[in-house]
């Protein structure tokens, strides 16, 4: 891999460029090397990598009670019948 520099970047440019990249949770170089990759039509999809919110509204909702009754299905399934593995 080749490095490169980058001159005349400011001082503003650089706090932005932290800053969007801590939000990212990315390192400076990653997150301008997506970029470039990006601009250039280097970017690639990721695949299996969506997240999905769409049943957020459900989690901590079920009360103990409910949650015990579907344990309980959830354990019952996951038994092996001695019978079918012989």
């Amino acid at each position: 891999m080749k490095s490169m520099s980058i001159r005349g970047v400011d001082d503003q440019l650089v706090a932005l460029l932290k800053d969007k990249a801590a939000a990212s949770n990315k390192s400076v170089n990653q997150l301008v090397l997506e970029a470039l990759q990006k601009f250039v039509g280097l970017d690639k999809k990721k695949i299996f990598t969506n997240e999905y919110h769409d049943l957020d509204h459900l989690f901590g909702k079920w009360a103990k009670d409910e949650y015990t009754l579907i344990q309980e299905k959830i354990d019952s399934e996951r038994q092996i019948d001695p019978e079918l593995w012989q």
